[in-house]
């Protein structure tokens, strides 16, 4: 049987053109919708074409006209939607909740993937507000998806190593620091993170495996299980040099929401549960779920180690 034909909706991104190489690399038949709205973004419109050199196959679609989406949909058999979910609010889960009605429209696919890959939603009803609405909206999404009896598997459970690694968890900047570093509490809650190459990897292989059907697939590689004085001391062990430490409390951490804008807001709120409270590792993979580093010990993931290297 030949492996099934994906299209991925928001193939551009930052995690969208991750899948789209994966995707590619894996051998599948490979399409990427190409929506009007790119308009003179010539950067988007060169990854597009990139990806066609590649062997993708770009295929028009938009939002605003609802069969070209149904018509998409009907080319393949999985759809894997990455629209970006930094500022996932509104908009986005307007154009998810169509993508899943184009879905149901075309009734051909075995598995949609909607766009997640971060904290798991249906684990952070007690959230923070204002954060809580990008969790709120994401069962949305998954409501819509299960009313409509759509076969799907969930991708999430990992911080990003460019957004949680690089920085050594620190807010404000994707950079190291080389002075010092804020530890959040005791810095010794446990958290995932993960290479977004080896995510996507991680996601596609998910695809015609059935042990994933109608699941959620977490992310606990072994060594990528660590805490964020783990982190700093791969750093400063890499660099020669130790750091000064500045612990923040709970309570100060919280209390620097004050004044932020809302983005800044949601971000302390996520970075809250994450390294305060541990909730990308604070619970058990029960039988609604997956860990993709046991399901698929062939891939080689990226050890932290050696991913701060790059930055050295």
């Amino acid at each position: 049987m030949g492996k099934s034909k994906v299209l991925v909706v928001g193939g551009t991104g930052y995690m969208g053109r991750r899948i789209v190489k994966a995707s590619l690399a894996q051998g599948h038949p490979t399409y990427v919708l190409q929506r009007p709205e790119i308009g003179l973004d010539i950067d988007k419109l060169q990854m597009l074409l990139a990806f066609k050199k590649q062997g993708a196959y770009l295929v028009e679609g938009s939002f605003s006209d609802f069969q070209s989406l149904v018509d998409a949909v009907k080319l393949v058999d999985v759809v894997i939607c990455t629209m970006s979910g930094v500022h996932f609010r509104s908009h986005n889960i307007l154009l998810q909740l169509k993508l899943v009605k184009a879905i149901k429209e075309a009734g051909n696919i075995k598995r949609f993937f909607p766009s997640e890959f971060g904290l798991d939603p249906a684990r952070m009803g007690h959230a923070l507000e204002p954060g809580r609405v990008t969790f709120d909206e994401k069962m949305v999404v998954r409501k819509a998806i299960q009313d409509a009896k759509i076969p799907f598997t969930y991708v999430c459970g990992a911080g990003f190593a460019g957004y949680f690694a690089g920085n050594l968890s620190q807010m404000g900047t994707l950079l190291p620091p080389r002075e010092k570093v804020l530890i959040y509490g005791d810095g010794n809650s446990k958290v995932t993170i993960v290479d977004e190459d080896d995510l996507a990897t991680y996601t596609i292989k998910t695809i015609d495996d059935p042990r994933t059907l109608n699941k959620t697939l977490y992310f606990r590689p072994p060594e990528n299980v660590l805490t964020q004085k783990q982190l700093v001391d791969m750093w400063e062990n890499l660099i020669g040099k130790k750091l000064e430490h500045i612990t923040i409390s709970q309570q100060d951490f919280l209390a620097s929401m004050k004044g932020m804008d809302y983005a800044g807001q949601v971000g302390v709120g996520h970075f809250y549960h994450i390294f305060y409270e541990g909730a990308l590792t604070n619970f058990e993979i029960g039988n609604e779920g997956e860990e993709a580093s046991k399901l698929y010990p062939e891939v080689k993931y990226t050890r932290m180690n050696e991913y701060l290297k790059i930055y050295a």
